[in-house]
């Protein structure tokens, strides 16, 4: 039943993509659609297929992809099913290191963002590996570092922003969270960084299942523990960091699919990384469609509808007592 749920969500997963490359300021049949997409012949529509949507789409895939298995990775790696990419500083870190380039060294080029975040987030995660104890690091000292370094991080890009209204500026709609600037330049400069984070989350699978039984069992079941805490924080920092430069910090999202596909698949890491894989994008995309579709000819940035189309909803999961647990 999980496979076939599984292809079933790769079945709307391809739906939602169609129609975020159909939706948008100017709404677009499909057939237009098709041709944009495999006999362009250079018309307005085929532009926007291509240059526009296209992108924009595949960064959406990319990104939910990224931070639906960071969260994954990190409810695992916690054993706390409200862990989220966040808590080890990663998000603070890339955004910190933006926040940086962009009132120190001119960068204005979201292009150009990626190096700085993805260097960011992973000076954090060393720094909160370290602080977390390095080869004695807990779940829980991991987490209160990671919640040290963030508190102190976004503390300083605030007071940056506060203080340099040129980096308030620029930062303003970046710090959102938005796939609008998506060109496939962009995806070419994260696409490797995501996609080398989320083969590490997939070959670690079975010694996370092992350590969400505690870190005496996983040992006794041969699992390498501080081994597997190193590339758990390495792949989510490649995911985070080149995520948070795409497209900015969009929260909530790397929290709530992994928790809700529990429910589905059960506690199998398994199986709840190709479902996160695969389901975050949905939800992604489809606050991304969503947002166009309720403010065109304007539209409203995806990392604001992921937070109010999906906030109602995970309270509701988390009041809900067969979801409470692990």
């Amino acid at each position: 039943m999980r496979a076939v749920g599984l292809v079933g969500a790769v079945g709307v997963l391809l739906l939602i993509c169609v129609l975020s490359i159909m939706i948008g300021a100017k709404p677009m049949p499909l057939g237009d659609v098709w041709h944009g997409l495999f006999d362009p012949t250079g018309t307005g529509n085929d532009i926007i297929v291509r240059d526009v949507r296209v992108p924009r789409t595949l960064l959406g895939l990319l990104v939910g992809l990224a931070l639906g298995l960071s969260g994954a990775v990190m409810q695992g790696l916690t054993r706390n099913p409200l862990a989220e990419p966040g808590l080890l500083g990663v998000n603070a870190g890339a955004a910190a290191a933006v926040v940086s380039a962009i009132a120190f060294l001119g960068v204005d080029d979201v292009r150009d963002y990626v190096w700085f975040a993805f260097a960011g987030a992973a000076v954090v995660s060393v720094v909160v590996y370290v602080l977390g104890g390095s080869r004695t690091a807990t779940p829980v000292r991991l987490a209160l570092a990671g919640t040290a370094a963030t508190a102190a991080l976004y503390g300083y890009v605030n007071a940056v922003q506060l203080l340099n209204s040129a980096a308030l500026d620029r930062l303003r709609f970046w710090t959102v969270g938005s796939l609008a600037s998506a060109t496939m330049d962009t995806v070419g400069r994260v696409a490797p960084f995501m996609l080398a984070g989320a083969v590490l989350a997939l070959l670690i699978s079975r010694p996370l299942n092992a350590m969400e039984m505690g870190d005496d069992t996983a040992r006794a079941l041969g699992a390498h523990i501080n081994r597997t805490r190193v590339i758990a924080m390495a792949a989510v920092t490649l995911m985070c960091g080149a995520a948070t430069a795409a497209c900015g910090p969009i929260v909530f999202l790397g929290l709530m699919v992994p928790y809700m596909v529990r429910a589905l698949t059960g506690p199998d890491m398994r199986w709840i990384l190709p479902y996160a894989a695969v389901l975050a994008p949905v939800l992604l995309l489809g606050s991304d469609v969503i947002g166009r579709m309720i403010a065109r000819p304007a539209e409203l940035q995806v990392g604001i509808v992921t937070a109010l189309v999906g906030g109602p909803v995970f309270i509701r999961l988390v009041r809900r007592k067969r979801m409470a647990q692990l």
